[in-house]
């Protein structure tokens, strides 16, 4: 299983034919998920599971939240997912506007909040996540680094800043779909959102294509301040890595990184049974306390939780956003971002 990360930029006729002949090897059926997820999870899923249905064997590509959308949009005449496994609210909506998933209630639905699913069932909230404001602590201490969105604006970071690619990058894609959408909800107008991601662009050293490499140039000192998504900075900390984070102040948009079952998927049922488990109080425990997901379900009392799940639910503080107008504009204000903003910054006219 581990090869299938190797296959997420092949072409989708490529992998199609990969994949159809690794089915033929032990017996087992193949269930293939498309995940933005990573290794980390991906393999306690994939060991998890297969322990519990020895008859399955799971595969999983690794790739970015949008790449993942583009890829089941791309093979919708001829599905290669079984499930798609991870990614915001958002975007999980444009698959479901565009027809790419195929609806089912598993029976933990009820205990995800509703805003958090689909009203058709075509998507849930399976883990819940956010943004933080990410330093090298090696170099900046807490009090210099950043504590809230604006202070990434401060004069002292420009040319200090690597974000990872907003194109390919869910959790990007949310903060920036927040600050485009609060302006537009304060003043009619998206000007004033625009003109922020202008500056921050002219802040940024640099636009990074995989979050691994992102990381790597934070840890070396090539950067030495981001934003990203707070399991993965967990994880770089179990790990060693000098990297911190801090809550923004002012609060954070809270990415319900929901799963959802690809339409026309080759192995449905074992797509449904996958939905079913992952979801179950003993999965999302599982995953909470051996790869750092906060669980989206609310009945599961925070003191069963592991010690860093209870310190973000203190700790964090959650930012009213208007996931509808993102989900509305989100994929519009990213191209107009990409095309007349985007390493562009320093050199645009203020306002």
């Amino acid at each position: 299983m581990r090869i299938w990360r190797i296959f997420s930029k092949i072409a989708p006729l490529a992998t199609a034919a990969l994949l159809g002949l690794a089915a033929c090897g032990d017996g087992r059926t193949p269930l293939v998920i498309y995940s933005p997820h990573g290794p980390d999870l991906l393999k306690l899923m994939e060991r998890s599971y297969e322990k519990l249905h020895p008859q399955v064997d799971v595969r999983w590509l690794d790739m970015g939240s949008q790449e993942v959308y583009d890829r089941v949009r791309s093979e919708a005449a001829n599905p290669q997912a079984d499930l798609w496994y991870g990614g915001p609210q958002e975007i999980f909506a444009h698959g479901a506007a565009d027809g790419l998933l195929a609806p089912y209630r598993p029976r933990w639905a009820a205990a995800v909040p509703p805003e958090s699913r689909n009203p058709q069932d075509l998507y849930f909230g399976l883990y819940r996540t956010t943004p933080v404001l990410v330093y090298n602590a090696k170099v900046v201490t807490a009090e210099q680094a950043p504590h809230d969105w604006e202070d990434l604006l401060d004069p002292r970071w420009k040319g200090k800043i690597i974000i990872r690619d907003p194109l390919a990058s869910g959790t990007m894609r949310t903060l920036f779909g927040m600050i485009v959408a609060r302006s537009l909800e304060r003043t009619g107008d998206t000007r004033e959102g625009f003109e922020w991601l202008r500056r921050l662009d002219a802040q940024t050293k640099e636009y990074v294509l995989n979050p691994a490499l992102m990381i790597e140039k934070l840890n070396r000192q090539e950067g030495l301040i981001t934003v990203w998504e707070l399991t993965d900075l967990l994880w770089q900390r179990q790990r060693g890595s000098p990297l911190a984070f801090q809550f923004a102040r002012s609060g954070s948009p809270v990415i319900d990184d929901s799963i959802g079952l690809v339409r026309g998927a080759p192995h449905a049922e074992l797509a449904r049974a996958f939905l079913e488990w992952v979801g179950t109080p003993e999965a999302q425990a599982l995953a909470a306390r051996e790869a750092y997901r906060l669980p989206a379900r609310t009945d599961l009392p925070a003191s069963q939780l592991p010690p860093w799940a209870q310190e973000v639910l203190r700790d964090l503080v959650p930012a009213r956003v208007d996931w509808k107008l993102i989900a509305q504009h989100g994929q519009e204000w990213m191209t107009t971002w990409d095309h007349t903003i985007r390493g562009k910054g320093a050199e645009l006219p203020r306002g």
